[in-house]
């Protein structure tokens, strides 16, 4: 009983950990695709992260351009941390290295296809009952998924009314997400479970 209170309760950390690498990762996508910084989720997301992402402002700098490199090297230290932090509560020691590092890219790469898998359909969802909404959420996912979606755009035409482009993102993401992510997980050689949400 005692052994299986454990374990949930390091499911239950490893998913909060999860949902904060989600929230930094979000960070590093709103300035990458450059949303809004003064819309008011944007800065309820900075808020939240700040604090873990300004102990690497110090020594990495503030942001300069689109890449926030600040808070990719927080997601990065805080997974490899917390999955180190589990494999010694289980009892099992310390993981290989190399093992970790790539287990710490897998779950920064599974945390943003996921923002964007969400966003997308959050995105087609607007579209369909609201196209012209102006709340702070819809504004800011239509400013996440538009960096992604405008390539496509370019390549495929919209067929009159019909926008074929989400179609041929959500078959990237998941295609990136099976083939790219599952092998790095394979290769790290540490539980799906850990690394991704």
């Amino acid at each position: 009983m005692g052994n299986e209170l454990g374990s949930a309760g390091l499911m239950l950390v490893n998913t909060l950990i999860n949902i904060y690498l989600f929230l930094l990762m979000l960070r590093f996508l709103l300035q990458a695709s450059r949303a809004d910084y003064y819309n008011p989720l944007s800065q309820s997301v900075v808020k939240i992260t700040q604090p873990v992402v300004g102990l690497f402002q110090g020594f990495l700098g503030p942001v300069a351009g689109r890449f926030d490199l600040a808070t990719l090297a927080a997601g990065f230290v805080l997974k490899v941390v917390s999955i180190i932090a589990i494999f010694m509560v289980i009892g099992v020691g310390m993981p290989p290295i190399a093992g970790l590092l790539i287990a710490g890219v897998a779950a920064l790469a599974n945390a943003i296809l996921k923002i964007y898998f969400f966003a997308m359909i959050v995105m087609i969802i607007l579209s369909w009952v609201a196209p012209n909404a102006s709340h702070p959420g819809a504004l800011l996912v239509m400013q996440l998924v538009e960096p992604i979606m405008a390539p496509v755009r370019k390549v495929i035409p919209s067929l009159g009314m019909i926008d074929l482009s989400p179609i041929v993102v959500f078959i990237a993401i998941n295609l990136i997400d099976g083939l790219v992510v599952g092998s790095l997980i394979r290769a790290a050689g540490i539980s799906g479970a850990l690394v991704g949400l």
